[in-house]
């Protein structure tokens, strides 16, 4: 039996076979026109499963144009969330009031400009993040616990803060340049499976082997 399951909605099972059920693997809980989701990336919280999307990205109605894309193998705590373009305020003017939402085809909402919020494959986002609309985190990068993040975020990075700023990278550049081109997240499970000891102990030499 594999390791993994990505047809599972509860990924999660307790040493004495419980099913954790606050754990939930994304793709098989939500059903958004403008919600994009690897296999097992996960998010955690205590409502029901069909209400996940509602709570990862609460300003993501059905009839925004902006989308959320989530890579595979993203871990995503506890009351952690995405605000997303639609979210956003007029700030050109002088008032930010959004009377656009109340009678948008008065003000022509359908062309202002949105930007999709894309994160990587790999990430782990920390307990209570906030995502800003617009903002794309890179592959393997590490956003801490009640961080806001308003600004891209490289691969590989460790971010934190209000506003996150890179507190350091976990690699050297062409430890990471290599690592992106492995692209295990990409491999077959059989063969993630058989290279666990080499991902999880950050053996390189063994995954360029693999």
């Amino acid at each position: 039996m594999p390791l993994l399951d990505a047809d599972a909605i509860h990924p999660i099972v307790l040493p004495d076979g419980t099913v954790y059920r606050d754990t939930v693997h994304l793709k098989n809980v939500i059903d958004h026109p403008r919600i994009e989701v690897g296999d097992y990336s996960y998010f955690t919280h205590s409502e029901k499963p069909e209400d996940t999307a509602q709570i990862l990205a609460p300003y993501l109605g059905h009839g925004c144009r902006e989308r959320l894309v989530i890579g595979k193998f993203v871990q995503i705590a506890r009351g952690s969330y995405f605000i997303t373009s639609s979210a956003n305020h007029p700030m050109s003017g002088f008032s930010t009031y959004p009377f656009r939402i109340f009678k948008p085809e008065t003000f022509g909402y359908k062309d202002l400009p949105v930007r999709d919020t894309i994160v990587g494959h790999d990430v782990w986002i920390g307990h209570v993040a906030a995502i800003m609309p617009g903002v794309q985190i890179g592959t393997g990068a590490i956003v801490a616990a009640a961080s806001v993040v308003a600004r891209n975020v490289p691969p590989y990075a460790v971010v934190g803060g209000n506003p996150a700023t890179v507190l350091r990278m976990r690699y050297p550049q062409e430890v990471i340049a290599e690592l992106l081109e492995i692209a295990w997240w990409d491999w077959p499970l059989d063969k993630i499976e058989a290279n666990l000891v080499a991902l999880t102990e950050g053996d390189l030499s063994a995954l360029r082997k693999a």
